[in-house]
């Protein structure tokens, strides 16, 4: 299974000693459909082109973006596009994702692109979330495998789970924690951990003003562990977010 970081181009250098493949997080959309990169150095070849759609402008004209993007990953000898969306699909992404697709795949390149795209853009590579509040990890990846057409048509997508619940959780949604805020709290509570086998992942619990909480992490180790069940399944890729995992990646084994 290949692992990639996502990585910016002021972290490049630092990332780069724990890993060799990077997405390469220098690219958005601007108006006109084109596209816009950030500073990268010139010698910067290889892994993939990562474009976020944050702030980005309808894309009225989806073939020149896709020229665009095609023109890049020739220049630095990108192998493939991460998509980077975080907003709810729309037509115009949607017809871009499916042209961007079909011509990657035409010059033996892979497009990675979120789950919630992958019913319109069956040419993609969907990125399946690791950071579970519920349920079983290893079931969510074979349910996940039996509907795409196998696990090796599926990559990762690593995120590192910092939650905190407060009982009952009935929807199933927490609290995201910052590292500071996680750190301060382990501080505080120096709590007992436990390991959550469906999970993948480490949890404790504490009281505070008379309500139970349940707080869910991810650390080196279950990152490894998920990682490790992935690969045995034959996902195809994984993907860590720089700044996420910053102060593990020397634990995690990723070159």
């Amino acid at each position: 299974m290949q692992t990639y970081l996502a990585v910016t181009p002021d972290a490049l250098q630092e990332a780069s000693r724990f890993c060799r493949s990077m997405a390469h997080v220098a690219y958005r959309i601007g108006p006109g459909s084109v596209l816009l990169r950030q500073n990268l150095l010139l010698k910067t070849r290889g892994g993939l082109l990562s474009v976020s759609d944050l702030e980005a402008p309808d894309i009225g004209q989806p073939q020149a973006l896709c020229a665009a993007v095609l023109r890049e990953c020739v220049r630095r000898s990108y192998t493939g596009v991460l998509l980077d969306f975080e907003q709810p699909p729309r037509r115009d992404r949607v017809l871009f994702a499916q042209a961007l697709a079909e011509q990657l795949r035409a010059g033996r390149r892979t497009l990675y692109l979120p789950e919630r795209y992958a019913d319109e853009v069956p040419g993609g590579v969907p990125l399946i979330c690791t950071a579970l509040s519920g349920g079983s990890f290893r079931q969510r990846l074979q349910e996940a495998a039996e509907a795409r057409g196998g696990a090796g048509q599926l990559a990762l997508d690593v995120q590192r789970l910092r939650m905190d619940f407060r009982l009952p959780a009935r929807t199933g949604q927490g609290e995201p924690l910052s590292p500071a805020a996680f750190r301060a709290l382990m501080e505080e509570r120096s709590p007992t951990v436990f390991f959550s086998q469906d999970l993948c992942a480490r949890y404790f619990t504490y009281t505070r003003d008379g309500d139970a909480h349940f707080v869910l992490f991810d650390d080196a180790e279950t990152l490894r562990q998920k990682l490790k069940i992935g690969a045995a399944m034959g996902f195809s890729a994984a993907f860590f977010m720089w700044p996420e995992i910053r102060d593990i990646a020397g634990q995690l084994g990723l070159r």
